[in-house]
């Protein structure tokens, strides 16, 4: 589109040219504020009616030393005017604060693209941290890209030299004059952050005036420099109208928990041992304890649980959240739930394993730790959510089948999902299902004294569910095997037998929605199943490839345990099934298993999502082989 033309600053002309999409990554030390620079992008972007996806990348050491690789964080934001699936796969733009974060980013941007370098941080001592011999400033290495040498930390002690602040925390504001550069670059609202930096720093006036100043200070050299000679416009995307806000895969499971009391009437508690990266939902209900939640930050993962399986006997929704070491440290106590068929909700924010892993980077590894992972026979219903803002669905999910089955539900997020953010549509709260529980009240014998704690409803399959203290429905509970209806403790074989295979039936005839597909062509040969965070990846790649003339089809699992009753005959209407996953072909094992189908497994464990031009690449070689 060609460039439109206006006047802006002391006399300088400035194209202002529309854009449909834009993908930025801001990048630099732990210490420089890429996380709340791109987030606080992110919302701008957001109030401008775009849709968003965004990937934030944490350094996996606590405190690497500055200037180094491993200390490198950054937040990618893919904003357009049209529905996007993913945080973009390459970079149009790169703000890196220093040479460890452009050597770190550098590969990921194709040529063309522009690079925003703080010349301030290329010193010979930061240079040789990293392993550069010369400058690439100064040399050609850079000269397939764009690139604009600003002097962000020296121009923002310069812009607060006459505030009470010290050179140390006037350094510290050179990512809000960066945020202030890019948001003239990209047409991006300008109160609002202004105002968000008042509350920020409200009990610090004077880092309120530094950091306002030099947000300020950035937006008026991008309207005064020659270098940014185009100013840049992306539109509103069309959405369904409503209203929305930008979230978290982590703010909007925990927003589905608060959902999922209000919708059951029932008490929220939450035990929870803070873990990388499931911590924020524990910060996050904290918040709500007017809403009936209660949380608590127990002394270890086992007694997290615990706690948790204690308040559901006791009558609440019971929820602990972890991530996969802590799964493994719980299995024994969610075995107990299995046993004594309560209530659970267990939140698993997958993150890089074995053991602790890469704690920062994603992963869906714990998919077989989900179905199998426990002694004895002990299954468990198993859901994933496919988008940050689809947690807050899968979280109602997951209380709705623990509530009304009684059943321990394993919810797996993963990083990518929780760190990740997109515009939610904020629900009618009456249009929520309903949870509401009708606990045992009295005697359920033939005799009409007696109260029989496993005599089930004939539907579900449930037990009852007593409150203790209740008069005359006192009962035994405990790990050992319980006779069927009345509960005791039983070592006969034909009882476990029926126990074992009646607690089976209950979580595989738990009815779940029918898988969709989607066929648009409806010719396709081959179809490409995912799970989890695979969702936005697997759908951009074929709508690459259908915007190209080729036929394929994608289906997405929420419910990994029930399966949906139509995923076999889903499976056996296509030549080809492709699976790919961010672990080593976890699912792709199960559906071999269950449905005999020889899927292709696609696999890569780098502690990054898949990006769609390498899901289409794969793909194009599959449907060439068909």
């Amino acid at each position: 589109m060609r460039p439109r033309r206006a006047k802006r600053g002391a006399g300088v002309t400035k194209q202002i040219r529309q854009l449909d999409r834009v993908v930025i990554r801001f990048a630099g030390d732990s210490g420089d504020g890429m996380q709340l620079t791109g987030d606080r992008f992110t919302s701008e972007t957001a109030q401008l009616g775009n849709d968003i996806s965004t990937l934030p990348n944490f350094p996996a050491e606590i405190r690497a030393p500055a200037g180094t690789l491993p200390g490198v964080s950054s937040f990618q934001v893919h904003f357009a005017d049209y529905d996007i699936l993913t945080p973009g796969d390459a970079p149009n733009v790169l703000v890196a604060m220093n040479p460890a974060a452009l050597k770190a980013n550098l590969a990921d941007l194709p040529r063309g693209a522009d690079i925003i370098v703080n010349t301030d941080e290329f010193t010979r001592r930061n240079l040789a941290k990293v392993g550069y011999q010369a400058n690439p400033l100064d040399d050609d290495s850079l000269a397939g890209y764009v690139v604009h040498p600003v002097a962000l930390t020296s121009m923002t002690v310069g812009a607060l030299a006459e505030l009470e602040v010290s050179k140390k925390d006037a350094e510290r504001a050179k990512n809000m004059f960066a945020l202030g550069l890019l948001s003239w670059m990209y047409s991006r609202p300008y109160e609002s952050t202004l105002r968000f930096l008042e509350r920020k720093f409200a009990k610090r006036p004077e880092l309120v005036a530094a950091n306002k100043a030099a947000f300020k200070a950035g937006w008026n050299f991008g309207e005064t420099t020659e270098d940014f000679a185009v100013r840049y416009e992306v539109k509103p995307a069309r959405m369904p109208s409503g209203t929305y806000r930008n979230i978290t895969g982590n703010a909007a499971l925990s927003l589905g928990l608060v959902a999922a009391g209000v919708r059951s009437g029932l008490p929220v508690f939450l035990g929870a041992y803070p873990i990388t990266p499931a911590s924020d939902i524990l910060h996050e209900l904290s918040k709500h304890k007017r809403l009936g939640v209660l949380t608590m930050q127990a002394e270890d993962e086992i007694a997290a649980v615990g706690a948790a399986l204690g308040a559901s006997y006791g009558g609440a929704l019971g929820i602990t959240t972890t991530s996969g070491p802590g799964v493994a440290l719980k299995s024994e106590t969610i075995s107990l739930a299995v046993a004594l068929e309560l209530p659970l909700l267990i939140v698993d924010v997958q993150r890089a394993g074995p053991s602790t892993g890469m704690p920062t980077k994603t992963e869906q590894a714990d998919l077989n730790m989900a179905l199998f992972g426990r002694h004895g026979e002990a299954p468990v219903a198993v859901i994933a959510p496919r988008s940050p803002a689809d947690c807050f669905h899968a979280a109602l999910e997951a209380a709705r089948i623990a509530l009304t089955y009684r059943t321990p539900v394993l919810l797996l997020s993963d990083n990518y999902v929780a760190n990740g953010s997109e515009p939610w549509l904020l629900p009618d709260v009456e249009s929520l299902p309903d949870l509401r529980v009708e606990f045992a009240s009295a005697p359920n014998g033939e005799d009409g004294t007696t109260f029989l704690p496993y005599l089930r409803d004939p539907e579900t399959l449930a037990r009852p569910w007593a409150i203790p203290g209740t008069p005359g429905l006192e009962h035994r509970i405990g790990g050992l095997e319980k006779a069927d209806k009345t509960g005791d403790i039983s070592y006969d074989p034909a009882n476990h037998d029926f126990m074992v295979r009646t607690r089976a039936a209950r979580i595989e005839t738990i009815p779940v929605p029918d898988i969709e597909v989607e066929d648009p062509d409806g010719d396709a040969r081959v179809l490409v199943l995912g799970w989890g965070s695979t969702y936005g990846p697997i759908g951009a790649a074929c709508r690459g490839l259908r915007q190209r003339g080729l036929s394929v089809a994608q289906a997405h699992l929420r419910h990994l345990a029930p399966m949906p009753a139509n995923l076999g005959q889903v499976l056996a209407a296509y030549d080809r099934v492709v699976i790919p996953e961010m672990n080593l072909g976890q699912l792709a094992q199960v559906i071999r298993g269950r449905f005999l189908v020889d899927a292709i497994s696609y696999n890569q464990v780098r502690g990054l999502p898949f990006t769609a031009v390498e899901l289409e690449t794969m793909l194009e070689e599959v449907l060439k082989n068909v």
